[in-house]
């Protein structure tokens, strides 16, 4: 029957040597830095990718503007593309007029389910290109948990690897101190000379 002794790598002892020690010592550390590490690398990869993600919704919402616009016809036979919010869209002829610059007819995403004559926003950067929605309150938080999540992730993976390729160091070096011990006191066991 095996019987389980806690803490006994931290406990002075004769069987106890020196890779006991350093494997005891790397799980207190792994553990300190999956329970304390861990969430402090998810904020702070959070915090920063927050930031950035504001600041690009903020460039985004300064270049882009909405226009309500009627949808003429379809612009070919194009085939439907999926944009971030999950929505299929396809190209289409869309009309609206501008105050002070009259009626202009352009190409446009729409959403799949829009039939013509329907009146639509859809959304133009600052060269009059048609572009996607700018990134609203949602995605930056969609982003900044995303990014906090997997920096947490990463950093228990990593230490995870670490704490593996010191366990695999320091089984190998148990290994060979026992080895050499072994062929010192085998002699004495069966009683064969040296």
């Amino acid at each position: 029957m095996r019987t389980r002794v806690r803490g006994w790598r931290w406990r002075r002892s004769p069987l106890r040597r020196r890779s006991d020690v350093v494997e005891a010592w790397t799980v207190l550390v792994v553990a300190v830095l999956i329970l304390v590490g861990a969430p402090l690398a998810g904020a702070a990869a959070a915090w920063w990718a927050h930031g950035e993600a504001r600041s690009v919704s903020a460039e985004q919402q300064a270049e882009r503007h909405r226009v309500r616009a009627e949808v003429v016809g379809r612009k070919g036979e194009s085939l439907p593309s999926v944009q971030a919010g999950r929505q299929h869209a396809y190209r289409a002829t869309v009309r609206w007029t501008e105050p002070g610059e009259g009626t202009r007819t352009t190409t446009a995403r729409v959403p799949g389910d829009t039939r013509p004559g329907e009146v639509v926003d859809v959304w133009f950067d600052s060269r009059g290109r048609s572009v996607t929605p700018p990134v609203d309150g949602t995605g930056v938080w969609q982003h900044t948990l995303t990014m906090g999540t997997c920096a947490a992730v990463g950093e228990v993976l990593v230490v995870l690897l670490g704490h593996s390729a010191v366990r695999r160091v320091a089984l190998r070096r148990r290994l060979t101190e026992w080895e050499r011990e072994w062929a010192r006191t085998e002699p004495e066991w069966t009683r064969r000379d040296a």
